[in-house]
């Protein structure tokens, strides 16, 4: 198998600390040759998503994780259930595929909010849902025109949003040494990404999905049948094929996904549970989920206990001493916008993989030129809801029901560099850093 970071990115090291903690559930392995008809490659969201609908619709579906159900960034991420999924400008979006594509990928951002709460609801997910929707803070005064027009692009699509000047941040609780004003939109909602992820798996086999752990896919071969699976322990045949594998995937699972993604770490630490006076004394009491105007931003959140989560990006090297000094310069960041917290306790420290794609829109398409098979990946650190809504459209695609879209469905390029290429992300940080404090 062959990956573009070293192996520590792909270990259990990177996720030791991690606060979220999955449910004890006892998934089987592959354990002898097994055929199903559609096979799903990763149990995170999308595979997940996939996996359910496809077996509510009742589809054999049989899903394959080389760990085990929201081991990888679906069971350690932020948690931020809210608009995203691309990191392209809509202006450039237009560009590309018109204005009506346009228009209605940014509705497809709103359904998946939608259907993960509809998900949460039909399956009783208890997954400590809180914050009415997201607020986006101006790191330098200068960002508020872009917040405004912000603000103004989401109501003409019927999404509350209100821009909230600098001098009233204090009153709504979000007081802090480097805001200057923010746009609230009430879209989203914030969970505990672990126990979603496993009420998402305890969901699809509860619906007759077959979920195996501790079952890497170490070759895809297609056959007359549809695909081979070669897995430690057996081979499991599919007429149908999904790869959900986002920003864990390998350059040879297949050979045509090889330079088609880009893997981005992201770093989380999170503090002890922090008092009421605590909180009162920084200013920032509220629960809403909340990232800055960086284009390295920092997105951070209060956590239903009391702790504070703040996550940062700009790691490129992956290795035990790249993650010590991310945990240093997270702490910095957070001493500095949060002065009052400068020596609270931080026991929780980790990083995980989000995907781009080069034309930095989210994929859910052909895999290559294989009959009945797809892929979904390249979220851009909004993998909750985007995730969960693309699993479902690949599912639709296995079902014969269509397809996702002309944004989602455009052809997945190739980055330069090939397997080099997480070295741009060197200059995009340096460029990113500058661009940042102008």
């Amino acid at each position: 198998m062959k990956r573009i970071y070293e192996p520590f990115a792909y270990g259990q090291d990177a996720r030791a600390e991690c606060f979220w903690r999955l449910p004890d559930h006892d998934w089987p392995r592959v354990d002898g040759d097994l055929t199903t008809e559609v096979a799903v490659i990763g149990a995170g969201y999308t595979g997940l998503s996939a996996a359910l609908h496809l077996a509510r619709a009742g589809a054999q579906v049989t899903v394959l994780d080389s760990e085990y159900p929201g081991w990888g960034a679906s069971g350690r991420n932020g948690g931020f259930c809210c608009a995203g999924g691309a990191k392209t400008s809509p202006e450039t979006m237009a560009k590309r595929y018109g204005e009506e594509a346009t228009r209605a990928y940014y509705a497809t951002e709103r359904a998946a909010v939608d259907l993960v709460a509809d998900l949460l609801d039909t399956h009783g997910i208890a997954a400590e849902t809180h914050s009415d929707g997201e607020v986006r803070l101006a790191h330098l005064p200068s960002r508020m025109a872009a917040l405004k027009a912000d603000a103004a692009d989401w109501q003409a699509m019927g999404v509350a949003a209100e821009v909230i000047p600098g001098e009233a941040l204090a009153e709504r609780g979000m007081a802090g040494a480097e805001f200057h004003g923010a746009m609230h939109l009430k879209l989203g909602f914030a969970l505990n990404p672990a126990l979603y992820a496993h009420g998402l798996a305890i969901a699809a086999q509860t619906a007759g999905a077959d979920i195996r752990a501790q079952s890497p896919v170490t070759a895809i071969t297609p056959v007359v049948e549809g695909y081979r699976l070669d897995t430690p322990r057996g081979l499991v045949t599919a007429r149908k094929l999904i790869l959900a594998t986002n920003g864990y995937s390998a350059e040879d699972l297949p050979d045509w996904l090889s330079g088609r993604y880009l893997p981005v770490q992201s770093n989380i630490l999170i503090t002890r549970p922090l008092s009421k006076s605590e909180r009162a004394a920084q200013g920032w009491t509220t629960d809403l989920m909340a990232y800055d105007t960086r284009k390295l931003l920092h997105y951070f959140r209060l956590l239903p206990d009391g702790r504070f989560l703040i996550g940062t990006r700009g790691n490129v090297a992956a290795s035990l001493d790249g993650q010590t000094a991310m945990r240093t310069k997270t702490r910095t960041d957070l001493a500095r916008m949060f002065p009052a917290w400068t020596d609270v306790e931080t026991p929780h420290f980790w990083s995980g993989l989000l995907c781009l794609t080069r034309k930095l829109t989210p994929y859910a398409g052909p895999l290559g030129d294989w009959p009945n098979a797809w892929a979904g990946l390249g979220y851009h650190g909004n993998g909750v809801a985007m995730g969960t809504w693309t699993g479902a459209r690949l599912a639709d695609l296995a079902l014969g029901r269509g397809n996702a879209g002309k944004i989602h469905n455009a052809p997945l390029t190739r980055f330069p560099l090939g397997p080099a290429r997480r070295l741009l992300l060197r200059g995009a940080y340096w460029g990113y850093r500058l661009r940042d404090r102008l």
